[in-house]
C-alpha cells in the first residue's frame, strides 16, 4: 500500500501542519475539499491548536468552511423540529442516523460534518403512515417511474427520498439499515429497542455500538464516493465511544448479533491503518473467527486502499479499483439474477425524469 495522503497525515496528527510549506497547504486544502473534509480539517486543526500555523489565505478558507458547517447544523436542528412536529402524533420511535445523529448528540464526528439529507429509521409497520404525514407536512416524493418505485419499496431498506416543496431539504426514511435483498439482515427492531433519547425534539439515536456498526456497513457495503470522509467518521466514533466502559465488548456482541462482523473488521483495520485508531488487540481475531471474506485479503486491501484515498490526482486513486468497488456494492446488495435484471433495466429503459 502507498503512504497515506497529506490530508490523512494532517487529520491524524494536526500538529504536523506547523511544518508545511505554502505549496503543501494548497495541496492539503484541495485534497480536503475533494474529500468533503474541509470543515472537519478546520475542526481538527482548531482542536490541535494548529490553525494559527496556516497561511492567512488557507486559514480564511478553513474558517469559512467551519462557519458554513455551523450554519448547516443550525439549519438541520430547525428542520428536525419541523419533522418532529409532523411525526410526534404517531407516538412511535423515530431514530436519527449518521450525520444528523452525530450533530444532535454533539459528537466529535458531527464537528464540521455537512450532509445532503437527513436519515431516519422508523418501524416498518408504521412507515406508510410516516410517509403520509410527511407528505401532508410538505415533503414530496421525488419523481420516479414505476420500476424505481418498486425498486425502493420492495427491495430496498428505505422508501423513495422525500424533498420539501419549499425548503428543498431531503429526508431518507429507512425501515432497516441494509437492503433485505443483501442476504444479511440486521434486526431493525433490536436496533430500535436499544436506541436512546437524543438531546433534540423527541428523536432517538442508535446505541453507540450500533452507530459504529451502521457507519461501517454504510461504508463497506457502499460505493466509496465519500469513502475517506466516512472512514474519518468511524475514527471519530471509535475514539469517542471507545473511552466508555464496556463499549468494545458490546461492539463485538452487537456485530455478532447482527451478522456484521466483517464490515466492522474492515472498519477497524482501515481506521487503524490510516488514523491510528486505538482498537483492543484481541478484538480483530475475535471478529475474524465469526466471518471471513471469500475474496483474497490482498485484493480486498488493494480495493479499499484506493477507495479510501481523497479523490484528487495527487492521491492517485485507481479508476479500476473505484469501478470494481461500485460493482461490488451492487453485488453485495442483490443476488445475481436480481442484479442482472436490475442492471439490464437501468441500461435499456430510459429514466422517467429524462436523466
Amino acid at each position: 500500500m502507498t503512504a497515506p495522503s497529506l490530508l490523512v497525515r494532517i487529520l491524524r496528527e494536526p500538529a504536523a501542519a506547523a511544518d508545511l510549506a505554502r505549496a503543501d497547504w494548497q495541496l492539503l486544502l484541495w485534497q480536503a475539499r475533494g474529500a468533503e473534509l474541509l470543515a472537519q480539517l478546520h475542526a481538527a486543526l482548531r482542536h490541535g491548536e494548529a490553525l494559527a500555523k496556516a497561511p492567512d489565505a488557507a486559514r480564511r478558507h478553513l474558517e469559512l468552511a467551519g462557519s458554513i458547517a455551523e450554519r448547516h447544523q443550525r439549519a438541520v436542528t430547525s428542520e428536525l423540529r419541523s419533522v418532529w412536529a409532523a411525526l410526534a402524533p404517531l407516538d412511535i420511535p423515530v431514530v436519527l442516523l449518521k450525520g444528523a445523529a452525530y450533530g444532535a448528540q454533539g459528537l466529535r464526528a458531527g464537528d464540521g460534518r455537512i450532509y445532503n439529507d437527513i436519515d431516519l429509521l422508523v418501524p416498518k409497520a408504521q412507515i406508510e403512515e410516516v410517509e403520509r404525514r410527511l407528505l401532508h407536512a410538505g415533503w414530496i416524493g421525488q419523481h420516479m417511474g414505476a420500476y424505481d418505485q418498486r425498486y425502493y419499496r420492495e427491495w430496498m431498506h428505505e422508501i423513495p427520498p422525500l424533498e420539501h416543496k419549499n425548503r428543498g431539504t431531503v429526508l431518507d426514511v429507512h425501515h432497516t439499515i441494509l437492503p433485505p435483498t443483501s442476504g444479511i439482515r440486521p434486526d431493525p427492531l433490536r436496533l430500535i429497542a436499544a436506541s436512546r433519547d437524543a438531546p433534540i425534539a423527541g428523536f432517538r439515536v442508535l446505541a453507540p455500538a450500533d452507530q459504529v456498526l451502521h457507519s461501517a456497513v454504510h461504508l463497506f457495503f457502499g460505493e466509496f464516493h465519500k469513502g475517506l470522509r466516512d472512514l474519518y467518521d468511524l475514527h471519530q466514533l471509535l475514539s469517542e465511544f471507545g473511552a466508555m466502559a464496556g463499549f468494545w465488548d458490546e461492539l463485538a456482541q452487537r456485530a455478532e448479533l447482527h451478522e456484521l462482523s466483517l464490515p466492522l473488521l474492515d472498519a477497524l483495520t482501515h481506521t487503524q491503518r490510516l488514523f491510528g485508531t486505538h482498537v483492543p488487540p484481541e478484538l480483530p481475531p475475535r471478529l475474524r473467527s465469526l466471518r471471513r471474506s471469500p475474496w483474497p485479503q490482498a485484493a480486498r486491501h488493494w480495493l479499499f486502499d484506493h477507495g479510501l484515498r481523497p479523490p484528487h490526482p495527487t492521491a492517485k486513486p485507481s479508476k479500476l479499483a473505484l469501478w470494481l468497488l461500485y460493482v461490488r456494492s451492487h453485488w453485495l446488495r442483490m443476488p445475481p439474477l436480481m442484479l442482472a435484471y436490475h442492471l439490464g433495466h437501468k441500461a435499456l429503459v430510459p429514466r422517467a425524469d429524462g436523466g
